[in-house]
């Protein structure tokens, strides 16, 4: 009976992967090619599933990956200047959702310190009396070089207990930034948070304060025309991100502005193909307007 000896059948069934994919290791592989086979061995044996070898080649992979290879670009950096009150940035905050932020002086070249958002909840809910100082707030920045092997950011992230360094090239000046989370999808894959997973389910357009929205530029011109009584012509270009990116005659960089009709449209977010984020400040309404509405 089965009793008799409980770890015979069941025992060798439930062992970790580890301990199968030492059994395949017992070769004791010379070189990351013959290393690469013998994972690829494993998954065909079925001693691992093919997410465990993923996640083994993306440890691999890190190992001969450096900062630059993995970098949030300058372009894309969502910072915050350092005379910025918290009524001019706190739209930023709220709109990117971002858990750090460089604070910058001038230009990104002139990076400060590190904002975290969770360090305005005492100002935000009264639980301090103190006056909000940015300056006082920020923590202090870590500055890594282009060059920096991967492996090795992630042992001092680790180590040290920080999640966000600002990249610089060789010159000092800053070429992006780079997260723990970066980091750890080049070896997991895409990570996503409930931010990510809500972007379909969250409005197109968003009031942000009183005078700034929030809005997707896959926003159709129809429903722009709708929420803000607006009268944008629709029939050669069908979305707000494509009417402002005509209306700039090129693809713009997140924090250029154009004013368009009196709405002041600002790039909050862009990749190398597109335009994904607007922040829209409508005309300021006339006085016959507000009676109309009155």
């Amino acid at each position: 009976m089965s009793d008799d000896n409980p770890h015979s059948a069941s025992g060798s069934s439930q062992k970790s992967w580890a301990a199968k994919l030492l059994q395949v290791f017992a070769g004791e592989p010379k070189s990351r090619e013959e290393l690469v086979d013998l994972i690829q061995d494993a998954e065909e044996r079925d001693l691992i599933d093919n997410d465990t070898k993923e996640m083994i080649e993306g440890v691999l992979d890190v190992a001969e990956l450096k900062v630059r290879d993995i970098m949030i670009p300058r372009s894309q950096m969502v910072t915050i200047d350092i005379h910025q009150g918290v009524e001019e940035f706190l739209p930023i905050v709220i709109e990117s959702q971002h858990s750090r932020y460089p604070v910058v002086t001038d230009n990104k070249d002139h990076v400060e310190g590190i904002l975290l958002a969770k360090d305005l909840l005492s100002y935000g809910f009264n639980f301090t009396d103190e006056s909000f100082s940015l300056s006082e707030v920020m923590r202090p920045a870590v500055i890594v070089p282009e060059s920096k092997r991967v492996d090795v950011l992630l042992k001092e992230f680790r180590s040290n207990r920080y999640h966000m360094a600002i990249v610089v090239d060789e010159y000092g000046g800053v070429s992006g930034l780079v997260t723990i989370e970066d980091i750890l999808e080049e070896i997991v894959g895409e990570i996503e948070d409930e931010t990510d997973h809500n972007d379909d389910d969250k409005a197109d357009i968003k009031r942000l304060s009183a005078s700034k929205y929030s809005v997707k530029a896959l926003t159709t011109i129809e429903d722009f025309n709708d929420h803000f009584n607006s009268d944008f012509a629709d029939d050669e270009i069908d979305t707000v991100g494509g009417l402002v990116a005509h209306g700039f005659g090129h693809l713009p960089q997140p924090g250029e502005e154009i004013n368009l009709d009196g709405f002041t449209f600002k790039v909050t977010s862009a990749d190398k193909r597109r335009i994904q984020q607007l922040q829209v400040t409508p005309p300021a309404p006339t006085q016959s307007t507000e009676e109309s509405q009155g």
